[in-house]
């Protein structure tokens, strides 16, 4: 096979170190890897992709039996910039079918778990990408996010993801969930490999941006509705800022109790509406949790819709007046300890609560950095906040969350080799 191809590999192959476990985060082994360029920026780096990214060659399903025998004929217009850049693609990584799911277990290829306790969900849809990183499998991977798909799994995995400010990053070769807010973006351990991978995927010199001074943290978000451990480590993380110089100061977000409300009516009636065919003709081949999700948006009409358009307008209206206050706002990525297997009955109800502060930024169209910030005092497992800027000011959240990294030690912890409840090394 050339050197783009790939195989399906049921989890055997070349990457994991001997006796790694995969967790269920791994689709297709690339191997050989697809290679890019000697030099580039990103030389060496092992990288994996969403399985809804296109790579030349090699099996691109979405993890869904409709592609089960679907495969890729040319590169995503990501994976090329990355090849360019001197990375290797090594894999293709586990997901929610579809993109659709927080916890990432309706896979046709079957469920991820957390690398911190594989009795655990690693979040979703980029499941397996966030368990990937976190697991060592992978130096880097690649995410979409539509309502939290980044966002969550690099909470709920202890690594670094970024959500990219929505047109930032090419989507030409991923299979969309719906284009008003879909968003292609990379986790790593670090801000500073964010960085560096977000300069490839974004292809130009960005903006030049103000240095980054306020903090917001809204009082809605960190309420006796979030897990106690969580809202004191994000209370925290805003205590680090402030010795850092920032200075933290509380603020309101206008329209965040209905924000979630209303990205859920876009996007599921942009799912109903890509896959009606599917629904009509085969809906026994959707994963059950998948079939649930999507069949919401089937009753969706068009004045609803469009209602839902207006008070998203007025919610970024509402948003520049915050940015124009403060440079950043803070809140948790999600605000419950990270959900056991099997844990909820209730598949909807799941993903509103895991959902609670990533459906409301999708609203906005503007970057979000999710970063560790603790451990639960419970359970072991990862905490994670999250920063977010006005449009195209990601280096703002970079110089932020690099700051932050430099006298925080949670995005260097990795859990126990066996998989066990914990850090191998102890975050401060």
């Amino acid at each position: 096979m050339n050197e783009t191809g790939g195989r399906a590999a049921d989890n055997r192959g070349p990457a994991p170190p001997v006796g790694a476990q995969t967790f269920g985060s791994v689709i297709t082994w690339i191997d050989p890897p697809a290679r890019g360029a000697g030099d580039g920026p990103l030389r060496g780096l092992r990288i994996g992709v969403k399985d809804n990214i296109d790579v030349a060659g090699v099996p691109s399903t979405c993890a869904s039996a409709f592609f089960a025998d679907r495969v890729a004929t040319e590169h995503a217009e990501v994976v090329r910039r990355l090849l360019d850049a001197g990375a290797q693609v090594t894999a293709k990584l586990n997901m929610a079918e579809f993109a659709v799911g927080v916890t990432s277990q309706n896979s046709a290829a079957g469920p991820t778990r957390n690398p911190w306790d594989p009795r655990r969900v690693p979040g979703g849809s980029s499941g397996g990408s966030g368990a990937a990183v976190a697991a060592g499998l992978v130096d880097a991977a690649l995410g979409t996010d539509t309502g939290g798909s980044i966002r969550l799994p690099a909470s709920a995995c202890g690594v670094t993801g970024l959500r990219p400010t929505v047109g930032e990053v090419s989507g030409a070769g991923v299979y969309p969930v719906s284009e008003l807010f879909d968003t292609v973006g990379p986790m790593a351990r670090s801000v500073s490999d964010i960085a560096r991978i977000f300069a490839v995927l974004r292809g130009e010199t960005p903006p030049d941006v103000p240095a980054a001074q306020r903090i917001g943290v809204p009082a809605l978000f960190i309420t006796e509705d979030v897990d106690p451990a969580v809202a004191a480590a994000v209370r925290t993380a805003a205590g680090v800022f402030e010795t850092l110089g920032y200075e933290v100061v509380p603020i309101d977000i206008p329209g965040a109790r209905s924000a979630q409300d209303v990205v859920y009516t876009l996007i599921y009636s942009d799912l109903a509406e890509r896959h009606r065919a599917r629904l009509r003709r085969s809906p026994e081949l959707f994963q059950a949790a998948t079939l649930e999700r999507i069949s919401l948006g089937v009753g969706i009409p068009d004045s609803e819709r469009a209602a839902a358009l207006r008070r998203r307008d007025e919610f970024r209206q509402g948003l520049s007046a915050v940015f124009d206050r403060v440079d950043a706002v803070l809140t948790p990525a999600m605000p419950i300890d990270v959900p056991p297997l099997g844990g909820a009955a209730d598949v909807i109800v799941q993903s509103r609560r895991m959902g609670q502060f990533s459906y409301p930024w999708s609203l906005h169209e503007g970057p979000t950095l999710a970063f560790p910030a603790g451990f639960h005092p419970v359970s072991g497992m990862p905490i994670g906040a999250q920063l977010t800027a006005a449009a195209h000011h990601e280096p703002a959240l970079f110089d932020i969350g690099a700051r932050y990294q430099e006298v925080t030690e949670w995005h260097s912890a990795r859990p126990h080799p066996c998989g066990g409840s914990g850090p191998a090394s102890p975050g401060t």
